[in-house]
């Protein structure tokens, strides 16, 4: 026993001395990849990663373009049915706006529309149509140049035989009225909505109802659901209830990733657009990249897209449905984690970062929440209160404030493959969209005007743009971050033609700009842009150094000691 207190001191040893080492810098390049805070964390981290190496490597499908990628990312969920005067109404969605969010996720709950039964749409306690105020709600998001995420679900007790003994968010018996309300919204706001989401975490327990989840059963609601919208508006984009991340076999709760290759199995690629899912941190930061299937932290979209990929979904993207770390005060349970109000705000600007520049699969982010309409859920202590960026009472907490620092920042593609119309590109009014089927996602942008210039802000190492060649193929002007450079022709051929042209490499990984103009020649200046590509290194491995070997060295050992320790302490009072 002596002797192993002489080497529990040796490694103590060790370990204080390795800990000066330990610098903020040091601190800050293990966040990168653990997403952990404090030192020991971010050894376990680093070990946790390491096992992740013997696991079959991702299947992501970054080698293509993706529709509905490209938009802009930045969306919040907001509770507006909830708020009784309109004027409180208009003033959640003017500071949603006024902090730079392009998106509204908002349901429209079955239930608060067609109440009392089958087509009526009349709120007879209130003796006022039920739309009135859904009908606002489309207003307003038109009114502050926002787009709406639709979600329907929560259906009226009226749709069940035993009403809402089997749950409130049970689906209905008759899975027709649940596709005729859907139909009846979608043709109500015809061209004014485009994207409506089917339900809301069906794999876990209570949205389901009291009864196991069922993935065969949701892909039935699913399918009726998307037919009947698609018949109401061909345009309209359907959005897959997010699934919650979760790592449970059933029967109340099941994996996400369980869940979704049960829903392919059951035949539900066709019947959605977009994939989505949950985005929560819950107890590590959003540089987390750990990927054991049996955790959950902000890296599981990459388990989810894998399944995609596998499945031969790889063309769809994923949005985030709710994504946030939880700051609740230490006299309130850490169900979703803890961090502070400082530290939420940070680790909320960094996932945007990392899903900008990382996962060009990945679409919008919408965080949860904007606000309460009441501050109950803080009265009951209720640690869903603290994903909120406004207080009840419409005061801006330390993430709207900085979100806003962000989101007001220039825009900019992260690496992969982007549509011509990504929302960080811009065009001047000499260039015209050209709705075409042979272009990568449909439609290319078209100048012939000698001097139409387009803007291109990127965060990598290089650029290519993509071209559709014609006879009348001119040359391009470019300017790399105020530097012009030789203009280059374009391929001239007798049928259209793709191809793929690097205007910018070699550059240090950062934020850069490019002007792309049109140049002309004798022969014509078509220029026909299709798409772009940011080239860009995957985040280096930790950099191995004397004092970080030191430095691992002594917090593992301490780490496995102690563990040594407690366990035999733990037989001896057991003994």
């Amino acid at each position: 026993m002596r002797r192993l207190y002489i080497l529990v001191a040796f490694i103590l040893l060790i370990a204080l001395i390795s800990l000066p080492f330990a610098s903020s810098r040091v601190r800050a390049y293990l966040f990168e990849w653990t997403g952990e805070e404090e030192p020991l964390a971010q050894v376990k981290g680093l070990m946790d990663l390491t096992a992740d190496q013997v696991r079959p490597p991702l299947r992501l499908g970054t080698d293509r373009f993706i529709p509905h990628a490209d938009v802009n990312p930045f969306g919040v969920n907001v509770f507006l049915e909830q708020e009784v005067e309109p004027e409180k109404r208009e003033q959640a969605v003017r500071m949603a706006a006024a902090a730079g969010f392009h998106w509204l996720r908002q349901e429209f709950p079955w239930e608060d529309i067609e109440i009392s039964g089958k087509g009526d749409f009349w709120d007879h306690k209130w003796n006022h149509s039920a739309w009135e105020k859904y009908d606002h709600i489309v207003s307003l998001a038109e009114k502050y140049n926002m787009e709406l995420i639709v979600r329907l679900s929560n259906p009226p007790a009226w749709s069940r035989a035993r009403g809402n003994e089997v749950g409130p968010y049970a689906p209905p018996d008759n899975l027709e009225d649940f596709g005729d309300f859907v139909y009846t919204v979608v043709s109500r706001y015809k061209g004014r909505v485009r994207y409506y989401q089917i339900w809301n975490e069906p794999n876990i327990y209570p949205e389901w109802g009291e009864q196991p989840v069922n993935p065969e059963a949701y892909t039935e609601l699913l399918k009726v659901a998307a037919t009947r919208a698609r018949e109401a508006d061909p345009n309209v984009i359907i959005l897959s209830g997010a699934l919650a991340a979760n790592i449970e076999y059933g029967p109340r709760n099941m994996s996400d990733t369980l869940f979704l290759q049960r829903m392919y199995d059951a035949g539900a690629a066709p019947y959605f657009d977009i994939m989505s899912v949950q985005g929560y941190g819950l107890w590590s930061g959003p540089t987390d990249r750990r990927l054991n299937p049996r955790v959950i932290n902000f890296s599981r979209p990459m388990l989810i897209r894998d399944v995609m990929v596998r499945n031969g979904d790889a063309d769809k993207p994923i949005w985030i449905s709710e994504m946030n770390w939880n700051a609740a005060p230490p006299d309130v349970p850490a169900v979703y984690g803890r961090v502070d109000e400082e530290t939420q705000a940070r680790y909320l600007v960094r996932a945007y970062e990392r899903i900008r520049q990382e996962w060009p699969w990945l679409g919008v982010a919408n965080v949860w929440y904007l606000k309460r309409p009441d501050d109950r859920w803080e009265k009951e202590r209720k640690p869903e209160a603290y994903f909120r960026l406004l207080t009840p009472d419409f005061r801006p907490l330390p993430a709207y404030t900085r979100l806003k620092e962000y989101m007001h920042r220039p825009p900019y593609m992260g690496r992969g493959h982007h549509d011509q119309d990504h929302w960080a590109v811009t065009y001047d009014a000499t260039w015209t969209r050209v709705p075409d089927e042979r272009a990568i996602l449909g439609s290319y942008r078209h100048s012939r005007t000698v001097g139409a210039r387009v803007r291109v802000p990127f965060v990598g190492t290089g650029l290519a743009v993509h071209f559709i060649g014609v006879p009348t193929a001119g040359r391009l002007g470019i300017r790399v971050d105020g530097v012009q450079k030789r203009a280059l022709p374009l391929y001239r051929t007798e049928r259209t033609y793709e191809q793929m042209l690097p205007v910018a490499a070699g550059l240090d990984y950062g934020y850069h700009e490019v002007i792309l103009s049109v140049a002309g020649t004798p022969q014509g200046s078509d220029v026909l842009i299709d798409g772009f590509t940011v080239f860009a290194p995957p985040p280096p491995p930790p950099r191995v150094t004397p004092s970080f070997l030191l430095f691992l060295l002594g917090t593992g050992l301490t780490l496995r000691v102690g563990k040594a320790l407690r366990t035999s302490k733990n037989r001896e009072n057991g003994a």
